[in-house]
């Protein structure tokens, strides 16, 4: 039986120079008790919420599985997840209603993604301003929990809507550029690189103009520099448990300073004649895992518990050209029956399912308390249309990932009756994060089978 004699708060902070570092859930915090049951529920730990959204529909032929409960051999698409299967809930028949809205204004691609954490967030006729409905439920949720932790919540992205050349106006980029709404005119823009990301997780620069955070860059220190002195002390003090944990959370962050630089001083161009926004990377994986590494990190620190991340924004054309695609997403996406084009929008569906099931098997590796960080995490992957050729609404692809704190039965696909309201889900994962509300968007009720 191990006893822990000096006890941590679990808001401890590594801080030198001005920087505080949030630390990971240890052993340590909790004070002088025996390290099972009773522990764990002394120093409880919390439960965090992130939506991955992927854009323009998904190959629905190679995403749903032939059968209905314990979940065996995945799909195609979904394969990448197979050696995680045992924390994936599969959920099918789940419908966004007031993304159907036929108005003018952004369109199908436009409607899925502002819809898909609001419920109802449809465009008025005048094309100036949108129908009153309730702010997103990641922004709901922050509202109410937001006060327990740094951040209230962390908005990222993966492309810029400036750069990518289908954004015809204003109005269409808010809403295919946006899953956060702190109100129905108020987006939460998702942070693009990862330097920026980096600063608002830790540093104090975020505010900076660019200019100035260029020449902080350069002259500072590591941010692990700054604090290596308070880490020292901190060492000496703990089991060979927590010294372990603290070196790969160190080491974690050293990582991700080491590829934000590298990432600055590469000239790869994102696309030819494109030049690439300094210190995102070029490449998508690399992008990718940068900004779900440094999210790992938020976690671990209990620096947030809502994040989103848009894997590329709606109706995007960027071509894959690391995967030999140079075809733009959206234009592939119209395939009008085309074997060869749906091929090709079935690999860029399997390519995003892999960089995200590489992020799943790191967190899966990370002890926290008695389990798995993964064990503690809700990851809700999925889109805002099903069939991006018809762009459907209905049955949109939607995985959960991750345990909820046990409050998820994963290992399963569950069908819900047809036309089944997403705003459901929002409902039920409210319920988790400890918010609870009557209603939200259009919600029905609660969702039944996921426990």
């Amino acid at each position: 039986m191990i006893i822990t004699g000096k006890a941590l708060p679990r808001r401890a902070f590594l801080r030198g120079m001005g920087v505080a570092l949030g630390l990971p859930l240890m052993e340590a915090m909790v004070p002088a008790l025996p390290l099972g049951a009773a522990a764990r529920q002394a120093g409880k730990t919390p439960v965090r919420l992130m939506f991955l959204y992927v854009p323009n529909g998904i190959d629905m032929e190679n995403w749903n599985p032939a059968y209905t409960g314990p979940l065996t051999e995945l799909p195609r698409i979904l394969k990448p997840l197979q050696p995680y299967r045992d924390d994936v809930l599969m959920l099918s028949n789940l419908t966004h209603n007031w993304a159907r809205v036929l108005l003018d204004g952004a369109g199908d691609h436009g409607r899925c993604s502002a819809n898909y954490l609001t419920g109802g967030h449809v465009e008025k006729t005048d094309k100036r301003a949108f129908v009153d409905s309730p702010m997103s439920m990641d922004q709901l949720i922050a509202s109410r929990i937001g006060g327990e932790t740094r951040l209230p919540s962390l908005e990222l992205g993966m492309e810029d809507p400036r750069q990518s050349g289908n954004c015809d106006s204003g109005y269409s980029c808010a809403y295919t550029n946006n899953l956060s709404w702190k109100s129905s005119t108020q987006p939460m823009p998702p942070l693009l690189d990862p330097r920026m990301v980096f600063e608002r997780l830790f540093g104090a620069s975020a505010d900076l103009t660019p200019a100035e955070r260029e020449q902080q860059f350069r002259i500072r220190k590591s941010i692990l520099d700054y604090v290596k002195e308070s880490a020292s002390a901190l060492a000496r003090d703990l089991g060979a448990t927590d010294k372990r944990k603290l070196d790969e959370y160190l080491t974690a962050i050293r990582s991700i300073e080491t590829r934000i630089e590298k990432a600055a001083t590469d000239p790869t161009p994102v696309a030819p004649g494109m030049a690439k926004p300094a210190g995102t990377p070029a490449d998508f994986a690399e992008h990718f895992s940068l900004l779900a590494d440094m999210v790992t990190v938020a976690f671990q620190a209990d620096l947030t518990r809502v994040a989103t991340l848009l894997m590329t924004r709606e109706g995007t054309s960027r071509p894959y050209r690391e995967i030999g695609i140079s075809d733009g997403h959206h234009p592939l996406t119209h395939h009008g029956g085309s074997r060869e084009k749906l091929a090709k929008v079935t690999e860029i569906n399997e390519y995003h399912l892999r960089n995200f099931a590489e992020w799943v098997g790191r967190l899966s590796a990370l002890k926290e308390g008695s389990g798995r960080l993964l064990d503690n995490v809700m990851l809700v992957y999925g889109a805002g249309l099903s069939d991006g050729n018809r762009h459907l609404h209905d049955d949109l692809p939607t995985v959960i990932v991750g345990r909820g704190g046990g409050s998820l039965k994963t290992g399963q696909r569950v069908i819900f009756r047809r036309e089944t309201p997403f705003s459901n889900l929002h409902l039920s994962l409210m319920d988790r994060m400890g918010v609870h509300v009557e209603g939200f968007g259009d919600s029905s009720g609660r969702l039944s089978g996921l426990s």
